[in-house]
């Protein structure tokens, strides 16, 4: 086989190329994205291209199955910029896989794209995925869920797989989770569980996650199966207040949500933070899902807990983890973070 992985150098990228150089099925694999890969994997070949005006189908052709990782969650003060990559973007990739005749095409969709759900049950993947409207990552991802609806009634012959993920940690991660979520003011020292007092106890904050390095397991078995359709990715166990607490050694602090965004989006105005307050309207949004079709039809199983993969992050944050390929690497921030300061918090990097 021969894979080609849009958006290769990120958290997700990264864990599929390491996936897919142990898969024997596949002889080839073409990481794009915009910034050169610095490091080697095996049977790969680096091609940069951007998806919002690079000719993509040369790329494709003879591909017999494209992933499209490539996603930009800042800036998120100027949406024009983050749609044309997501929205606009993606229509290009669809666009260019159906002119290369690709066979299939796995596509990066989130627990983001789903409709506000319950928190005390899990939804499969037939919930319904029109986002959470005060969240411009969550429009995204549900206006690309539309795009794809439309791609399969076209063509229906290209098999289509679209993996809806939790949040996604891994330790080489730490370094642009930091940068995109809490900004160059948040100490990484200060992340230690000793020195975390007290863990927000809000009403609907239990949330998924899941090891990146299980979610490429995950794009892996897409590739080489032949399954189409969305599938939930998500490891136990479910991280609520009472979990946190537990993982950081802290006491809950029963807080009113109002107060919280309140304080969000007024940290988000004064510059403290990149995080808009519509990324906590989304997290209490969202459902819980029930992964039990990913782990029948792929035979996909996390090898991490949540917990695990969230602690993996805290102590990569606390150490400044990364790794040398360019949204996870150091570089991105500059010394002292200087680089985040000086273009502006929340600016795309």
């Amino acid at each position: 086989m021969r894979v080609v992985v849009v958006g290769a150098t990120g958290n997700v990228g990264t864990s599929l190329l390491e996936a897919l150089a142990g898969e024997a099925a596949v002889q080839e694999i073409v990481a794009v994205a915009r910034r050169p890969l610095p490091r080697a994997y095996p049977r790969t070949t680096f091609t940069q291209a951007d998806i919002t005006s690079s000719e993509l189908a040369p790329i494709f052709r003879g591909a017999d199955a494209v992933v499209h990782l490539a996603w930009l969650i800042q800036p998120g003060r100027d949406e024009s910029v983050t749609y044309a990559v997501n929205v606009i973007g993606s229509e290009r990739v669809f666009a260019a896989a159906a002119e290369a005749r690709v066979p299939a095409l796995v596509y990066a969709s989130s627990v983001g794209a789903y409709s506000p759900g319950p928190k005390d049950r899990l939804v499969d993947e037939s919930w319904p995925t029109d986002g959470i409207r005060s969240s411009f990552y969550s429009r995204h991802k549900a206006a690309v869920e539309r795009r794809l609806d439309q791609l399969e009634r076209e063509r229906p012959e290209l098999r289509i797989v679209r993996l809806r993920p939790g949040l996604i940690f891994k330790r080489e991660a730490a370094t642009e989770v930091r940068r995109l979520f809490a900004g160059p003011l948040l100490p990484g020292p200060l992340l230690r569980p000793q020195l975390i007092p007290i863990v927000p106890d809000l009403p609907r904050l239990r949330f998924q996650a899941v090891h990146s390095l299980d979610v490429g397991d995950a794009y892996r078995r897409a590739v080489v199966s032949d399954a189409r359709g969305p599938f939930n990715i998500a490891a136990d166990p479910i991280l609520d207040p009472d979990e946190l607490a537990s993982i950081f050694s802290a006491r809950k602090l029963r807080l009113p949500v109002p107060a919280v965004r309140a304080a969000a989006a007024a940290t988000y105005a004064m510059r403290l933070q990149p995080t808009e307050p519509g990324w906590l309207d989304m997290g209490l949004g969202v459902p819980l899902m029930d992964s039990a079709r990913a782990r029948r039809e792929l035979g996909w199983e996390p090898t991490r807990s949540s917990r695990e993969a969230l602690v993996e992050l805290v102590a990569g944050m606390r150490e400044g983890a990364d790794l040398d390929t360019p949204p996870l690497a150091r570089g991105t921030t500059g010394p002292a973070r200087v680089k985040e300061l000086i273009t502006g918090v929340g600016a795309r990097q």
